[in-house]
Order: structure tokens, then C-alpha cells, then sequence
């Protein structure tokens, strides 16, 4: 564990940490109610990463570095398109009805066993899961479908509300599919577990998830006007790898992005004093960094055209930083959006939501 004294340092560097981040920006003003809103997006974001100074390291990395450079061999040698095989089709095993407040939705069931590569499979890391997903359907159709893969610590009923699926569903007329990452809300308690900070696992269980949103994805075609994949922080990457994987897609939108969990882990190792050190070291290896390159976002460009691309990064991203949506739209083109707040005010901006609906609407002529 972390010592409390360091924990209780970091707490108390919410606030210093956040005014330094915001007078940064030329324009803010601490009169003003933006300004106000500006530094307490940026105090939620470094409250965040306090937090996670206070659970410290997610686990040990006890493994030998023989292990990350057989996995990283098997990988490097299959690429992207060798790593991600094509999904089996979804076949739900039950779908029940729910209410969040005076939001019904459905929540479907659905067993799916991705095709891992072999050395992630001698791992164990392979096998079925059930997988869950979160349906916001009209009673007529077809519609255009919008796929939206959640961030860490989502997965919920709230993200109906949360993740504006709603609110596209009611004013848009889209059918909404929130898939459930594994790990995450409703399936935090079941196997796999994920994320982690082994990169193996971490690896394992984004082919995974990359795996279950395909073929989510391929249930709603038949259905579907067209498609949109969306992804907000952890699901940024899973919904890049969709929209490149899957030709169907028409639309792709990521929100604060990031370029994968290891590296995320890496770039915040610090808070977590010497254990950070030796993640932060085993992080950076050659090895890790070449088993991460089937999942590294830059390493493929989406199916829908350069105006069918949405990127909406935080300018002050105390989590992800501002680098993943820099380097993404420079590799994709397409759009970028600057929210002017933190990580976490990107789910609640207006400005975000309506640049997002205008980005959708476009969707509803083809």
C-alpha cells in the first residue's frame, strides 16, 4: 500500500495542482461562472487520480520479463489483423426489461467466447463470458443505430442518462446499444476482470471487449439505417478498433481518448512511489510496448470517411492528457473538438452534446 503520508500529500495537492492547470489558459478568469466550472472540472480529475494514489498499484507485476517478450513475439507476428479474429455471431440468452428513474431500457444477455491468440489463451485469459448490453430501442424500424462503448468505472444504469443515449434516442430517433466492458458496472463481479495493471491482461482483455462490441455491432446492422460507434476514455480505443475492423460502420466519435491502458498506467506511475517506479519500468519495455501494438489506436484508421470522424479531446485532461486526441487526429483527420474543461466535464458539456448531435444527424440521411 501506499504510505499515508504520501496519500494524504497528494489529497492535498487537489486544489494547487488544478489553479496551476487552468491559469494556464489565457482566457480563464476566476470571476467569471466558466471559470468557476473550469477549475472544478479540474478538481474532479485530479480528485480521481488522488484516488488512485490511495488504492495504489492494481494488483503486482510478478511476472518474469520472458513472459512479456514470448507474448509480444506471438502478437508482433500476427498483427492487427492476425490478433483480432472475426466475432461469432451474438445469439442473446435473455433480454429484460428496466427502468432508471422514468428511463426504460432493455438489458440483454448474450455468451460470447472471443478467438484469442494462442499465447494469450495459454494465459487463461481465453474462454466464454456473458456479455451484457444495454438496448434503448424504438418499436418501428429500421433506424440508425448508435453503439456507445463507456469509459472505466461506467457500465451502469446511470449511463443510460450519463452517456446522452437517451436523450439521442428521445430527440434523434436513434436506437441506442450500451455494451457492458468486461470488468465494469453490472459485470464487475464476474470473470474476467479487467482492467488490470498487468499489460498481458490488459491486452487479453481489450481483444476481448474489441471482440464483444463487433459483434454488437453485426446484431444491429441487419436493423439499422446505419451505424455509429462511439467511445468515451477506455472505451475510446475498443470503439477505434471497431470502426476499423467492422466496413459496416458509417460513423465513429471518440471522447477523450486514450492510447491504451498501459500506457495510461505508465504516464501516472509516479503516484504510486517505488511500486509505480516498477510499473513505470516494466510499462516502458520494448517487450510491453510491442505486445500493446494490437491494440494501439494509431495503428489503424477507421472505415467511415475523414467528415464521419469526431474527436472530442479536454484541454485541461488531467487523466488521458491532451496527446491521444493530438495524435489521433493528426493519424485520422476528420474533426476535433476542444472541450475547454477537464477529462470528466466532457459527459456533462452542452457544448459537447451538441456538437455530438450535430455530428449524428448526418446519419439520419443516408
Amino acid at each position: 500500500m501506499i504510505p499515508v503520508s504520501q496519500a494524504m500529500r497528494d489529497i492535498g495537492m487537489i486544489m494547487p495542482r488544478s489553479v496551476i492547470e487552468v491559469r494556464q489558459s489565457a482566457d480563464w478568469n476566476a470571476l467569471r461562472l466558466s471559470g468557476i466550472r473550469r477549475l472544478a472540472e479540474v478538481a474532479i480529475d485530479e480528485a480521481a487520480l488522488a484516488g488512485m494514489t490511495l488504492v495504489g498499484p492494481m494488483g503486482e507485476l510478478d511476472r518474469p520479463a520472458q513472459d512479456y517478450e514470448r507474448v509480444a513475439s506471438d502478437l508482433v507476428g500476427l498483427g492487427v489483423a492476425g490478433a483480432h479474429v472475426e466475432p461469432a455471431p451474438l445469439r442473446p440468452l435473455e433480454t429484460m426489461s428496466r427502468r432508471f428513474g422514468r428511463v426504460r431500457y432493455e438489458r440483454m444477455k448474450y455468451r460470447h467466447r472471443p478467438t484469442l491468440p494462442s499465447s494469450l489463451e495459454a494465459e487463461g485469459l481465453g474462454g466464454p463470458a456473458t456479455g451484457v448490453v444495454h438496448l434503448c430501442r424504438h418499436s418501428d424500424g429500421p433506424r440508425p443505430w448508435l453503439v456507445w462503448v463507456h469509459g472505466t468505472g461506467q457500465g451502469g444504469p446511470f449511463d443510460v442518462l450519463a452517456s446522452r443515449a437517451h436523450r439521442f434516442f428521445s430527440k434523434l430517433g436513434f436506437n441506442v446499444a450500451l455494451p457492458i466492458q468486461p470488468g465494469q458496472g453490472v459485470r464487475r463481479r464476474t470473470w474476467p476482470s479487467y482492467p488490470d495493471v498487468d499489460p498481458i491482461k490488459n491486452v487479453a482483455g481489450m481483444i476481448r471487449t474489441i471482440s464483444e462490441v463487433r459483434a454488437v455491432v453485426r446484431w444491429v446492422q441487419p436493423q439499422a439505417t446505419s451505424v455509429a460507434i462511439a467511445g468515451l476514455s477506455l472505451g475510446s480505443a475498443v470503439a477505434a478498433f471497431v470502426s476499423h475492423l467492422e466496413p459496416q460502420v458509417d460513423a465513429v466519435a471518440l471522447y477523450v481518448p486514450i492510447l491504451g491502458l498501459n500506457q495510461m498506467i505508465a504516464q501516472h506511475r509516479q503516484r504510486w512511489g517505488d511500486a509505480g517506479a516498477e510499473i513505470g519500468r516494466v510499462m516502458q519495455s520494448d517487450a510491453v510496448f510491442a505486445l500493446s501494438s494490437v491494440v494501439d489506436p494509431l495503428a489503424v484508421e477507421p472505415a467511415p470517411p475523414p467528415d464521419r470522424r469526431l474527436i472530442v479531446g479536454a484541454w485541461h485532461d488531467r487523466m488521458a492528457l491532451r496527446m491521444p486526441a493530438e495524435a489521433l487526429h493528426e493519424r485520422w483527420n476528420g474533426t476535433l473538438h476542444w472541450h475547454d474543461g477537464s477529462h470528466v466535464g466532457v459527459m456533462f458539456s452542452p457544448r459537447v452534446t451538441q456538437v455530438t448531435k450535430e455530428f449524428l444527424s448526418q446519419l439520419r440521411v443516408l
